[in-house]
């Protein structure tokens, strides 16, 4: 079993800083209109090239696009990013309950075809119930679930190419039909810590993705799906969702960690984590449940810093180390049954290089990779085997940068 590598497309906004473009009010709601940051850059469509087209030439598979208020589309994004690179896929997140599963699937097989079988999917089904009636969803999290499963189930019946019939809770569909499938079908990417989640994961996701928890924690993740998909007599892969801050050395991996600290008072982590505590997500729980709210001892497991959870939700844990000690806490990971490893950084681009070039290596010299670029620079400027950059490391020519 190798390693697949995938980054992150930040279609919210990027930049040096853990601090949102979006503000969090006193009632834990989102403002668009808020004063702006420092190393903010916008999510246009120059800046997202860049870091796909970085994301291509470094040999990652793969770049995550998430879905929700406060970011881009996924769909449209990535088709059009599509169109920059050459061998990237698109992990396009999507919530089921706000689109119809048929044409869910029809979109599917078109951008299969425009991309010529370059889509996975990331099934998403909300956690936050604020959120989801902004979309004018108003079921409750269970139920949420449940109709996801019902969603998956039409979206694989109507891949067969001919009429598809389904009586449930949540969907009636007569004929429906893709009348040209996905060639090939996209896997589907699916997450969630619940009781609610474990069952629909069983039965539909090709990749079960978790938040980066301690390994252990992680192996009875794995323990618990893999048995419940046993049952289901099918068998999933796994797949784990973290940030990276990887250097040549560990002092300078830590001192980055520490300085995006700097940008966060206490009544910023103080207002992210009321309303992250909202959240309906259990997977989101767990998460702040790393590090309690607490700047205190956030490194809860070798290597494993739960700094980015103080003020964002989802995913809040990064490697932080040397290029061998990330590669290291993957390989560990590894050996528990994670193949898919969705990684991100701050900012985004210039992390993509940090990895690339310091812990890709590292894992191919372990055999953990079955393919590596021979020359993922190649047409790049270069200093040092590294992008011509400014003093500090920032690269000199950043589309909607600060």
């Amino acid at each position: 079993m190798s390693v697949h590598l995938h980054w992150f497309l930040p279609t919210g906004g990027d930049g040096r800083t853990l601090v949102d473009r979006h503000a969090y009010t006193d009632g834990g709601v989102k403002r668009s209109k808020i004063t702006p940051i420092n190393g903010v850059r916008a999510p246009d469509i120059d800046y997202l090239a860049q870091i796909a087209r970085a994301a291509d030439q470094l040999g990652f598979e793969a770049v995550l696009t998430p879905t929700g208020t406060w970011c881009e589309d996924a769909w449209l994004t990535t088709v059009a990013l599509s169109q920059h690179t050459d061998r990237l896929k698109f992990l396009v997140a999507f919530r089921p309950g706000v689109i119809s599963p048929v044409l869910a699937a029809q979109m599917a097989a078109t951008y299969q075809r425009i991309t010529r079988g370059r889509l996975m999917l990331n099934v998403v089904t909300g956690g936050d119930s604020t959120e989801q009636k902004r979309f004018g969803d108003h079921l409750d999290h269970d139920n949420r679930y449940a109709r996801t499963d019902e969603f998956l189930t039409v979206v694989r019946g109507v891949w067969e190419g001919k009429p598809f019939d389904f009586q449930g809770e949540h969907y009636q569909v007569e004929g429906g039909l893709v009348a040209l499938p996905p060639e090939p079908r996209p896997p589907v990417f699916f997450g969630g810590s619940s009781q609610a989640a474990g069952p629909v994961a069983a039965r539909n996701a090709d990749v079960y993705l978790t938040w980066g928890e301690p390994p252990e924690q992680v192996k009875q993740k794995i323990d618990w799906i893999r048995g419940l998909a046993e049952a289901e007599g099918r068998t999933v892969r796994f797949g784990i969702r973290l940030h990276v801050i990887s250097r040549d050395s560990s002092k300078d991996a830590w001192a980055t960690a520490n300085r995006l600290l700097d940008d966060l008072d206490d009544d910023t982590v103080a207002a992210a984590q009321q309303a992250l505590g909202k959240s309906e997500s259990v997977g989101q729980q767990r998460m702040l449940a790393l590090h309690g709210g607490s700047r205190d001892k956030l490194e809860i497991s070798p290597n494993l810093w739960a700094g980015v959870g103080l003020v964002r939700g989802g995913a809040g844990t990064a490697l932080v180390g040397n290029h061998a000690e990330v590669a290291d806490r993957i390989e560990e990971y590894h050996a528990l049954g994670v193949e898919h490893f969705v990684l991100s950084g701050y900012p985004h681009l210039e992390e993509a290089y940090w990895f690339g070039e310091g812990v890709t290596p590292e894992l191919a010299a372990r055999g953990l990779l079955d393919t590596v670029p021979g020359s993922p620079l190649a047409g790049v400027p270069a200093t040092n085997g590294r992008p011509a950059s400014a003093p500090g490391g920032a690269p000199l020519l950043l589309a909607g940068g600060r």
